[in-house]
């Protein structure tokens, strides 16, 4: 199955946008650990779907499927919970290392074992109480690593100190982790530039949380007001607010050189046309990977010279997000060039073309939903597998639709195909 897409001339719109995948992730582990902790305005996604089912039901094998966040939270999870469990997922997942995490757990008296290849999961979890105290890890690794330690440790008999060894990446991503334990009660923070603190302080019984809209999938539609000709493009985004515990957030900034206004009000957030700032754009995006992919291909597609870093984290996603947008924004006529963990184009291409085939997803929602604005500025394009989308934001393509695009199913063979 692909899609046909081909946005209309204007670009009005309002979008209720999914709930943050990355805050009802930590919000389930909390409430799973609190007992009675009620979480509302969860993401209806495949990965929290699919966290939520482990932890009500807790199987003997679990099996988080593509979820990378619930791979490291239930890792961490299940170490502290009594009972054997093996927790696997798909090919992909257990591709993607997992040793850093489970040395850290080990450190602190988890008992886990490789049910397959050495550092990479499927894993054995022998689950029971765990002392805590000290440990440490790489500071440029995931931040969901960091995460899943901070999420169980005020269960630890002795809390936790955790010691970050080099320059920390994706530090917001920490931060939106603490301040979700702390508003459930929990006694966390910074203790030094590297070094995090967990007392032994139980969650709350009876908090009661509400999961904000999702930044990074405002990304798209700020991708979308960027990309389009409509002088008069308007996305109004309800409930989206600037004082956020996403990282995310982050994009009313990066997206105003390349041409996005964001003005928040009591409702939420209006998204229009502004002047795009003069020279190359550009960033440092290490502490938020998840705006690359809509910032890369908002630069490609305009045809505008730009240089992204701290992008190293990319090569263990869903796929290889850096060589995905080369490849298939190369297709366009793009030119883009890496030196594994940026990515730039010096000069924009002579021309950019819509490609002969529909444009692949490797499996990952953030590169379909990164690529269908690409219509805006090619015509009519095609997107395979577009169901990738169920990962963080089902609704996508609904939503488009309601902002007028013609979003068109097409079975067997694509008719762009010659």
């Amino acid at each position: 199955m692909t899609y046909d897409l081909t946005f209309p001339p204007t670009l009005k719109a309002r979008i209720a946008l999914p709930a943050s995948k990355s805050l009802s992730a930590r919000a389930l582990i909390i409430a799973a650990l609190a007992g009675d902790a009620a979480v509302e305005g969860l993401s209806d996604c495949d990965d929290t779907r699919v966290l939520r089912r482990a932890l009500a039901e807790r199987p003997d094998t679990v099996d988080v499927q593509a979820a990378g966040t619930a791979m490291r939270f239930a890792t961490a999870y299940f170490a502290t919970q009594p009972g054997t469990r093996v927790l696997t997922g798909t090919p992909r997942m257990c591709q993607r290392p997992i040793r850093a995490l489970v040395e850290a757990l080990r450190s602190l008296g988890a008992d886990i074992a490789y049910a397959g290849e050495e550092g990479f999961p499927p894993l054995r979890i022998a689950g029971r109480r765990l002392q805590g105290g000290r440990a440490e890890l790489p500071a440029d690794i995931s931040s969901q690593y960091i995460s899943a330690l901070l999420l169980v440790a005020p269960t630890l008999a002795g809390g936790l100190e955790l010691r970050l060894r080099g320059e920390v990446a994706s530090r917001p991503y920490i931060d939106m982790t603490l301040g979700l334990m702390r508003h459930f009660g929990a006694e966390a923070g910074w203790a030094a530039p590297d070094t995090l603190r967990v007392m032994p302080r139980p969650y709350s019984r009876g908090g009661r949380y509400r999961v904000e809209p999702d930044w990074s999938a405002a990304a798209f539609w700020y991708e979308m007001v960027a990309l389009s000709p409509d002088r008069e493009a308007r996305v109004e985004l309800p409930g989206l607010q600037s004082h956020s515990l996403q990282g995310d957030s982050a994009a009313a900034e990066l997206f105003r050189p390349l041409g996005v206004r964001t003005d928040f009000g009591t409702e939420g957030a209006v998204l229009t046309k502004a002047a795009p700032a003069d020279g190359p754009a550009g960033a440092d995006l290490t502490a938020c990977p998840d705006l690359a992919q809509a910032l890369v291909a908002t630069c490609a597609l305009a045809g505008r010279p730009f240089r992204y870093s701290g992008l190293r984290s990319l090569r263990i996603k869903e796929t290889d997000r850096i060589e995905a947008l080369r490849t298939e924004l190369g297709r366009t006529g793009a030119v883009l060039a890496t030196d594994g963990e940026a990515l730039w184009a010096d000069a924009p291409a002579a021309a950019l073309h819509a490609p002969a085939a529909p444009f692949a997803t490797y499996d990952d929602h953030r590169m379909a939903m990164s690529l269908a604005p690409a219509a805006l500025r090619l015509g009519r394009i095609g997107i395979s597998q577009p169901e990738v989308v169920s990962k963080s934001y089902p609704a996508f393509w609904d939503d488009l639709r309601r902002a007028g695009v013609a979003v068109t199913p097409v079975a067997g063979r694509h008719p762009l195909i010659s």
